[in-house]
């Protein structure tokens, strides 16, 4: 085979998968809300598990929930029938993915919801398969064959249960109104964590402050501003309001006599700030556009509570 046959195989295989997702959109019905109230309604969490190919998919499904709000964990099956069980308990709701809905290894686990008391959402190919007539909830997957050439590799047929996974998810965000703090809480750590991170997490406070008050001599305020060592000195008014900054190129434009000046005569005025609560990659984006390094963060009021300098952000891992 050449390069152009295999980009045509991978096209191929997109392209039917495809085809399979909006057959899935299409079929969607009152059994899918009926499932995301079964899980809303649900005290406890939300139990996934699925054999083979649809296990891996099940893991993944229950590391969504539980990154979005929806609290979930997988059980393997064939360890449910070995001990595994005790992770279900009343109050939990149980999401089972299988192809065929006859997989063997799902049978007792299938079973103890039924003799708990436990709501089974059941997801498979068959409406009248072992799986879907047992379950409390039947979500039928669309007729759709899998992209392998045998047909026999679950290809299609598990893209198709990882987009429902990921539509029931999505439905319980956002009827709970999962938020970025949420997603935040959740993701600390990473890319995703980095780039949630708030300005008020990442800014300079205190002492590390370079502030002077309006009136003040300009020795004095280079002195501050050789101290603290981020370039610049933020100039505060009576009201303690952040009045204005000097920067490096406020020196540069009044050298002549420079040091007989005081502060206010040389800062730019209302100088440009920024929130705490607000996205650190918000920041980056505002120093990046005006070509500077460092912001002033200050309250509703107007006074100064930190500064950020663009350093901080990238050592974040904020890009």
């Amino acid at each position: 085979m050449n390069r152009d046959t295999y980009i045509s195989i991978g096209r191929r295989v997109l392209t039917s998968e495809a085809r399979a997702l909006a057959s899935l959109a299409e079929a969607l019905d009152d059994s899918f809300a009926a499932a995301v109230e079964l899980i809303l309604a649900a005290e406890g969490r939300v139990i996934v598990s699925g054999m083979g190919k649809s296990g891996h998919v099940a893991r993944k499904i229950a590391a969504t929930f539980a990154s979005t709000g929806t609290p979930a964990h997988f059980v393997h099956p064939a360890e449910a029938s070995h001990g595994d069980l005790g992770m279900l308990a009343k109050g939990d709701v149980c999401l089972v993915l299988s192809n065929s809905g006859e997989t063997p290894e799902l049978a007792d686990i299938v079973a103890h919801t039924r003799r708990f008391g436990i709501p089974l959402i059941g997801v498979a190919g068959r409406a009248d398969s072992t799986l879907l007539r047992q379950s409390d909830v039947a979500l039928v997957l669309p007729p759709a064959e899998e992209a392998c050439p045998m047909g026999l590799a679950p290809t299609t047929s598990t893209t198709m249960t990882l987009a429902l996974g990921d539509a029931l998810a999505v439905a319980l965000m956002e009827h709970r109104h999962f938020t970025p703090e949420n997603f935040r809480a959740f993701h600390p750590g990473g890319k995703l964590g980095a780039r949630l991170s708030r300005v008020g997490d990442l800014m300079h406070v205190g002492n590390e402050l370079p502030l002077v008050a309006a009136g003040t001599p300009m020795a004095d305020a280079l002195l501050t501003m050789s101290q603290k060592s981020f370039g610049v000195v933020g100039v505060t008014g009576k009201d303690g309001t952040l009045a204005g900054v000097v920067t490096d190129g406020d020196l540069r434009r009044h050298m002549v006599g420079l040091l007989d000046r005081r502060v206010d005569e040389v800062m730019t005025a209302d100088p440009l700030t920024i929130g705490p609560g607000d996205l650190a990659e918000k920041a980056v984006a505002v120093m990046n556009g005006r070509k500077i390094t460092c912001l002033f963060v200050v309250d509703a009021g107007g006074r100064p509570q930190g500064i950020l300098h663009i350093h901080d952000c990238l050592r974040a891992g904020v890009a």
